[in-house]
């Protein structure tokens, strides 16, 4: 099994980086946020997932240990696949997910094209019960209220759950309870600069 990779990206295209290692390139099919930030020429280390089916050996890879954990979490799940599990993970970060599963918002699972609510429900079951049993997925603080009311009203707007999630976590930790000052404060975090 090839857990981990070193090398120079030499090629990329839509959904895939050729790595390459010791003069062999590697196809690594990545998330999307990985892919952009890639640049032809640059160094790169990743951490990397083999799927042996009959007529092929196919490399995913990631960022973070726990982003691959959580793809390899994914592919339990009946009728998940490595290209929705990969989908999944270029829509909604492994912090995301967790909050999904442990405050049991299947509806954040739904949000990823291709996952339907009977899938978003199939997943939100199958990693109650494997993220309580790994070490180091405890459940994360849960999001107030006015927080997750803010969340559904930002996606409501057309930003993804990933910007929504960011805008939050940027409002003051002094900031009102009340939704409207909340919902506020957190879009003016798209109108900064930068």
């Amino acid at each position: 099994m090839i857990a981990s990779l070193n090398g120079h990206i030499v090629d990329k295209d839509a959904e895939s980086l050729v790595i390459e290692v010791g003069g062999v390139g590697l196809r690594v099919y990545v998330p999307a946020h990985q892919l952009e930030e890639a640049k032809t020429g640059k160094s790169i280390a990743l951490h990397t997932h083999l799927i042996v089916r009959e007529d092929s050996l196919t490399l995913y890879g990631f960022q973070t240990r726990e982003e691959r954990q959580y793809f390899i979490l994914l592919l339990g799940v009946n009728g998940i696949g490595p290209r929705l599990a990969l989908a999944m993970l270029s829509t909604l970060d492994p912090n995301t997910i967790r909050r999904g599963v442990f405050n049991e918002q299947a509806e954040v699972f739904s949000r990823v094209p291709g996952v339907g609510k009977k899938t978003a429900q199939k997943i939100l079951l199958h990693l109650q019960d494997k993220l309580e049993a790994v070490e180091g997925f405890e459940p994360l603080a849960t999001m107030a209220d006015t927080d997750t009311e803010v969340l559904e009203a930002l996606t409501a707007l057309g930003y993804s759950v990933v910007e929504a999630q960011a805008a939050i976590q940027a409002i003051p930790k002094d900031a009102p309870d009340e939704l409207e000052a909340r919902l506020r404060l957190a879009l003016g975090y798209f109108s900064k600069p930068g």
